[in-house]
């Protein structure tokens, strides 16, 4: 046999498919298909969220069995997590009871607020945001330095100022009165601030020297590149409106006019009288199904802005 011959023979079997071990430097086999050990610190915290997890999803999932029970059944087994019989009267009891608890007009209300507050806080913040991170002028780094340590204070702090404003307006009973406090969220400005820094400013002088402006830099260059974050901004200010509960009871003493929030808490208080705690359910049941669908749907958005620079990269 030629030495062509040996040479291609040897490498064949220097070829040859590994078997189920491999050897290491230090001479130990070490399987092939062996898995990872999940190290403790791992798994405690694993075992620490599926606990928050449960006790977080308990009330809901018992408010939504709840709302299926029918008045007798919760009366006299009130501590059950499943209906013996799943019922509708508590929704129907909301249908026909809609001239005493308009339920669905406090939704449409809510709905109405919380979208135009959050488009509203979209545009605000978009160009605050613009202006702290990409406009130069005299004082900027300080001016927003000084709104992040008013944004510091509790909100309700501001109740009795907010109140005087928004009467002095004649808004009170008005949707404007919850549409327009908020709107510049120094939170909001803070994260669309940062997302911005991380756009390249090459681009911004690239397009100056095309002739572009500060609006159309703005608008054809930025507004793009921040979309995901602007997403959850509408997400945040949306939910924010929606589960507002203090201020609208303050703004707010017509029945007709008032939120879902404001609402709840007058049927609340007139259910629990009458212990028909089945409606009340139903109603908080449908108070929960906006917000819920704008997650699920928008879910993907969120998780992309979790990074907050996850601009364009040069």
């Amino acid at each position: 046999m030629s030495s062509a011959t040996l040479d291609m023979a040897s490498l064949g079997k220097g070829l040859k498919a590994p078997g189920p071990s491999a050897t290491v430097p230090g001479g130990e086999n070490v399987p092939e298909n062996h898995h990872k050990v999940l190290k403790p610190s791992l798994v405690a915290i694993y075992a620490v969220l599926i606990v928050l997890a449960v006790v977080w999803i308990i009330p809901v999932v018992y408010t939504i069995t709840t709302s299926f029970k029918s008045p007798q059944e919760f009366l006299k087994n009130a501590y059950n997590f499943l209906p013996a019989h799943w019922v509708t009267v508590n929704y129907l009891t909301l249908l026909q009871a809609s001239a005493s608890y308009p339920v669905f007009n406090w939704l449409g209300n809510s709905l109405i607020i919380s979208l135009s507050h959050g488009i509203l806080a979209v545009c605000v913040v978009a160009l605050a945001g613009y202006g702290y991170s990409r406009i130069n002028f005299k004082g900027r780094d300080t001016l927003f330095f000084v709104l992040l340590l008013i944004s510091m204070f509790p909100g309700v702090v501001n109740m009795i100022p907010s109140y005087r404003i928004v009467a002095t307006f004649g808004w009170i009973n008005s949707y404007w009165s919850c549409i327009i406090p908020g709107l510049g969220n120094v939170a909001n400005i803070f994260l669309v601030r940062n997302f911005m820094k991380g756009i390249p400013k090459e681009i911004d002088e690239a397009a100056e020297i095309d002739g572009a402006g500060d609006f159309r830099i703005f608008r054809s260059i930025m507004l793009p590149s921040i979309r995901p974050i602007l997403i959850v901004i509408f997400l945040f200010a949306f939910t924010g409106a929606w589960n507002d509960f203090l201020w609208p009871t303050l703004v707010f003493n017509d029945i007709k006019k008032t939120p879902v929030t404001a609402g709840l808490q007058l049927l609340g208080n007139q259910m629990m009288q009458y212990n028909q705690m089945g409606t009340l359910c139903a109603a908080t049941c449908l108070a929960i199904i906006p917000t819920l669908l704008l997650f699920v749907f928008a879910q993907r958005y969120f998780l992309q802005s979790l990074n907050i620079t996850s601009g364009l990269k040069g």
